[in-house]
């Protein structure tokens, strides 16, 4: 009987693989938690925040997270050009999953 279930089981129609599917990669949780931690942030301070992520790397991460309705770009029209980046409300909803790996990390820490 398991087996029958198995079998018929599809891993992609499940809401944890939807979920993964937003924020996977290696980015993209990173963002969020800053965001999270530090409300509206510009693009250079994330790029500061992540060290080693290029801009085109961080640009396309922002890209897909706004898409998935998680963040908020905001571009002012001015010279140079400002742009400030924050959670939706929907992302805002997802921040206590990733909370929870926050307190289960630092609990489980070598």
């Amino acid at each position: 009987m398991i087996k029958n279930y198995i079998e018929e089981a599809n891993f992609e129609d499940t809401g944890f693989s939807y979920t993964l599917s937003l924020i996977s990669g290696k980015h993209k949780m990173v963002i969020l938690y800053c965001l999270m931690e530090f409300g509206v942030v510009r693009f250079n301070e994330l790029r500061r925040y992540l060290k080693k992520v290029s801009d085109k790397t961080l640009s396309n991460n922002l890209k897909e997270l706004e898409a998935d309705r998680l963040v908020i770009r905001k571009e002012y029209p001015q010279i140079p050009p400002k742009v400030e980046y924050s959670l939706s409300d929907r992302g805002r909803s997802l921040m206590a999953v990733l909370d929870q790996l926050c307190v289960w990390g630092e609990n489980n820490r070598e």
